[in-house]
């Protein structure tokens, strides 16, 4: 058996002080910037309802309604994700793991990111070809989810 230490991938220390610093300031501008975008994505999608435009409402377009609903609505929720996880790696320094940072920001740009294209090429009752990113972002989200879980349930 080698008496080697494992790699610095391998490794269960947790990152030093500055690096932490560095994924809570990722996360957070992250989080925060694309809160507003998504809530502004919301109040435009209310203006094109409140006015009654063609490309929202009329008939036939109810699958376009339905994802650009829902890129609205995973876009805000995966943003305070994003927040949430920024303070979390504060208070918890084992939740901070490059696996973790880079699953739940690809979720963030993936899951909200396929539904608005999606809905923006929507055909008929068919999403555009965008839609194709949901699972991926799906599968980043729940990978992120289960490193920072392990992260956090760790003893220090």
């Amino acid at each position: 058996m080698s008496t080697e230490p494992p790699p610095p991938s391998l490794r269960e220390t947790p990152p030093g002080r500055d690096a932490i610093e560095v994924v809570v300031g990722r996360h957070l501008r992250a989080g925060w910037w694309s809160l507003a975008a998504f809530v502004a994505l919301g109040a435009v999608l209310e203006l094109f309802h409140a006015i009654k435009s063609p490309v929202y409402v009329d008939a036939g377009r109810e699958t376009t309604r339905l994802l650009l609903r829902l890129a609205h609505a995973h876009g805000t929720l995966l943003s305070l994700l994003n927040v949430a996880y920024a303070l979390t790696v504060r208070a918890r320094v084992h939740a901070a793991r490059p696996l973790a940072s880079a699953s739940l920001l690809a979720s963030l740009v993936l899951l909200p990111g396929g539904f608005l294209l999606g809905g923006i090429w929507a055909r008929g009752g068919d999403p555009g070809l965008g839609v194709l990113l949901v699972p991926a972002g799906a599968v980043a989200l729940l990978v992120g989810a289960i490193v920072v879980g392990r992260g956090v349930s760790r003893r220090e």
